[in-house]
């Protein structure tokens, strides 16, 4: 019995939601890496809120020794110097210790968000093809943009503007209900509540405008994506309106959830300013009275008065400031959610790194695969078979046979329900898959390379090889000539995909980067597809040169190419239902060798079987028979 793979169900984002705590959580780690300048960043956010609550305090005494008959010669000596030099200081100290602040904890803050950013980019190399082919790219890296980019603002908004408001309210209402009636003490911290609560309500009640922003966001810039690396696709069917009008539905959703986000901030904003100006209304009415009955002084207004505008003024923007935390929070809950993507193909806990002798080889056995991308639909059954150390094994196959399928569950893109593969006869499960990968090398039939120059895409085989070792590969996969013909040589850039390229130029780049790699193992996936006969003729001469003493598997669609083959496999509906050589498989008058003859009589041959010609003959007919009916 086949075991189901449940991995491979991955979550929808819908049931990925954490709660904000749970993502300060995960947060504070990349913090408190650098713990100690964490510290010392705090103490010195405390000591600028304590100086910038001392400025009030000595201007109330500044003010107060003021006190005197006009004209009195002796004014110019009752303020005390040390006042003067007092109230500079404190304010020189405000502006200093924020600054210090700022520069003890840049470094924590970036190096955060790099850690992070570094993680995550790490973690979708590591997730299985699966997800990838799920995702669409454009909408994961707005989502990696944007989480990084909270990380700052989150740390901005929250422990320099939130905490020190705050811890400054806290100082307040102590210096106000030790030194002044209870009601200045009653009247701020109601105010205080009520504006809190009132903003966390409403903010609250906004959030969701924002997380639909974020989402429609990310499909509109997914279909852009999508619709601009296809660019010749558009082209070819003069869709380009279909695709702006796609675009701009895409955009108009987005639009309609701004304008509600902006409707309801100014609700936010009308609630805070009236809560405010209630209650500094209020606080300077009992000051004003304060000092009309003679209990309070002049200074003492001064010093009420500065206390609001030093509390209220960026409590003012405490509704802006959570607004931009929660959408931080936000933000950043699309980011970690990526981190939690399980990763389907993982190494086992004990793997070894793959060594394969170069006088030996590697052998490779596909024993009872079975194999499903989705749990209705199987994709092989049972295939079984040996490729010997240094022997060439050709795959042939009509479309859709599973034969592309065998490479990359070689290079474990994904796991097997059940059976094993095998190299140097233990399951390559137990190896670890970076150097399992290293040791296969891949020509596949849809190249794409990087938007770089051409030297980069062959030195990607191995980074590390010298100029002299690319032109060897590049001379080995006969693009050498071309190359040096080009204005820019090596550093010719090949566009988006290799776009500036046609389907042989690029070939023979995946050709030339897959010599430069130099694997124990080699996978070609129809790697001449795309190469006219002469050229392929010679790529052909050069490619069993290079196999001669590797482990090969040729996924072959030109039965011409493989006719060497040391064992030759006819796959159908994720069956092997041949083997043998090719003078064994032409004796047996089978599949193999109807394939054989159809293309020996220049018949177009897509390696489908007759009755799937005769399928789409009649489908053909029928349309024709339809259209002419006016159907």
């Amino acid at each position: 019995m086949r075991r189901r793979d449940s991995s491979s169900q991955i979550p929808p984002d819908s049931q990925q939601q954490r709660g904000d705590w749970g993502t300060i959580k995960t947060l504070l780690p990349y913090f408190w890496a650098y713990k100690w300048r964490v510290i010392l960043a705090l103490t010195l956010l405390v000591g600028a809120k304590l100086a910038n609550i001392g400025v009030p305090v000595v201007l109330k005494h500044i003010v107060d020794s003021l006190t005197i008959t006009a004209g009195n010669p002796a004014a110019i000596m009752v303020l005390p110097v040390s006042l003067l030099l007092a109230y500079g200081a404190l304010r020189l100290s405000t502006t200093a210790f924020t600054e210090l602040r700022e520069f003890v904890f840049i470094r924590v803050t970036q190096r955060a968000v790099r850690t992070i950013a570094l993680q995550v980019f790490r973690h979708l190399h590591a997730l299985s093809l699966r997800f990838h082919l799920n995702r669409q790219t454009g909408g994961v890296t707005r989502d990696i943009e944007r989480g990084t980019r909270a990380v700052s603002s989150l740390v901005s908004f929250a422990l320099f503007s939130i905490v020190p408001t705050l811890l400054e309210i806290a100082l307040v209402l102590i210096y106000l209900s030790t030194h002044y009636d209870i009601w200045f003490s009653i009247i701020t911290f109601s105010a205080l509540v009520i504006y809190i609560t009132f903003t966390i309500v409403v903010t609250e009640w906004r959030t969701h405008f924002r997380r639909t922003m974020n989402e429609l966001d990310s499909k509109a810039q997914s279909k852009a994506i999508d619709s601009l690396l296809n660019y010749e696709t558009v082209k070819y069917f003069s869709n380009e309106e279909y695709e702006a009008a796609r675009y701009d539905r895409g955009l108009q959703s987005y639009e309609d959830a701004a304008v509600r986000s902006q409707s309801s901030l100014s609700l936010l904003n009308t609630g805070q300013s009236l809560i405010i100006a209630t209650a500094v209304t209020l606080i300077l009415w009992r000051a004003t009275q304060g000092v009309i009955d003679g209990s309070m002084s002049l200074g003492d207004l001064v010093l009420v008065n500065s206390f609001m505008l030093q509390l209220y003024v960026p409590l003012n923007f405490l509704g802006v400031l959570y607004r931009e935390i929660k959408q931080s929070l936000a933000d950043m809950e699309k980011l970690f959610s990526l981190l939690e993507q399980n990763k389907e193909v993982a190494d086992q806990e004990h793997a070894q790194a793959l060594q394969i002798s170069e006088l030996q080889g590697a052998a490779i056995r596909f024993a009872a695969v079975n194999f499903s991308y989705e749990s209705k639909r199987q994709i092989l059954f049972d295939v079984d078979f040996t490729i010997p150390a240094g022997s060439t094994t050709a795959v042939v196959g009509h479309s859709g046979s599973g034969k592309s399928t065998l490479s990359r569950l070689l290079f474990r893109f994904y796991d097997i329900q059940s059976g094993s593969i095998q190299i140097q006869d233990r399951d390559i499960r137990s190896y670890t898959q970076s150097s399992l990968r290293n040791a296969i090398g891949i020509v596949p039939q849809d190249t794409v390379l990087f938007n770089d120059s051409i030297a980069y895409n062959i030195a990607y085989g191995r980074p590390d090889a010298s100029h002299e070792e690319v032109v060897a590969a590049a001379k080995a996969a006969f693009i050498h000539d071309f190359v040096e013909s080009l204005p820019d040589g090596y550093q010719t850039t090949v566009g988006e995909r290799g776009l500036k390229l046609s389907g042989g130029e690029k070939q023979r780049v995946a050709i030339a980067r897959t010599l430069l790699k130099n694997p124990a193992i080699l996978i070609f996936d129809e790697a001449t597809s795309a190469l006219d006969s002469h050229s392929e003729q010679m790529i052909q001469a050069q490619i069993k040169e290079i196999a001669r003493s590797r482990t090969s598997l040729v996924i072959a669609h030109r039965l011409s190419t493989i006719v060497d083959a040391q064992q030759i496999l006819v796959m159908d509906q994720g069956h092997i239902i041949e083997r043998g050589t090719h003078q064994q498989l032409m004796e047996q008058r089978g599949k193999y060798a109807q394939m054989w003859e159809r293309q020996q009589s220049g018949m177009s041959d897509d390696a489908d079987d007759a009755e799937d010609e005769d399928k789409l003959q009649q489908t053909v007919s029928g349309g024709q028979q339809n259209m002419a009916a006016g159907v």
